[in-house]
């Protein structure tokens, strides 16, 4: 997959944030669903870091070989985007790129604590709204999106 965030649109990824709502979240799906990403990423050797977040408590984290400490730093900016925004990291991603500003002129945030780049996903409720996230850092930006994305729809489907 190339990383080339003319090949995903912003009405995309709504779609998919409407779509991939939990009927609960809690540590063993947390656990569940991290292995999964984690499965995946071995099988096709990503170099990839990986976080589950709830509430402010991360449940899950893995850094696979090629992983480096600045993809944890990244996971941390986009989590923070994802929280204070409550949209996917790739819609504010898509919402920038449209704008043409980046997320520290349109929003005034602090672009060393806050990114706007795919990779980070809400984890949305039902009935509750968004109680945390699941991020991948390491790839291109698109590409942590998509593995995000099919891994929590493989989830839900296998829920």
């Amino acid at each position: 997959m190339a990383d080339d965030p003319t090949d995903i649109t912003l009405e995309q990824v709504a779609a998919e944030e409407a779509e991939l709502r939990f009927r609960r979240f809690d540590f063993d799906d947390a656990w569940r669903l991290g292995s999964m990403l984690v499965e995946t990423a071995r099988a096709q050797h990503l170099p990839i870091a990986v976080d589950i977040s709830r509430g402010g408590h991360q449940l899950f984290h893995a850094g696979l070989p090629g992983s480096t400490p600045d993809n944890d730093a990244w996971i941390q900016r986009k989590i923070a985007s994802v929280l204070r925004f409550g949209r996917s990291s790739m819609a504010l991603s898509l919402e920038r790129r449209l704008d043409g500003r980046t997320l520290a002129e349109a929003s005034f945030v602090d672009p060393q604590k806050f990114a706007a780049a795919g990779g980070c996903f809400p984890v949305h409720v039902e009935g509750i709204g968004i109680i945390g996230t699941v991020t991948v850092s390491g790839l291109p930006q698109v590409e942590d999106h998509r593995l995000v994305v099919t891994t929590i729809r493989q989830f839900l489907t296998t829920a």
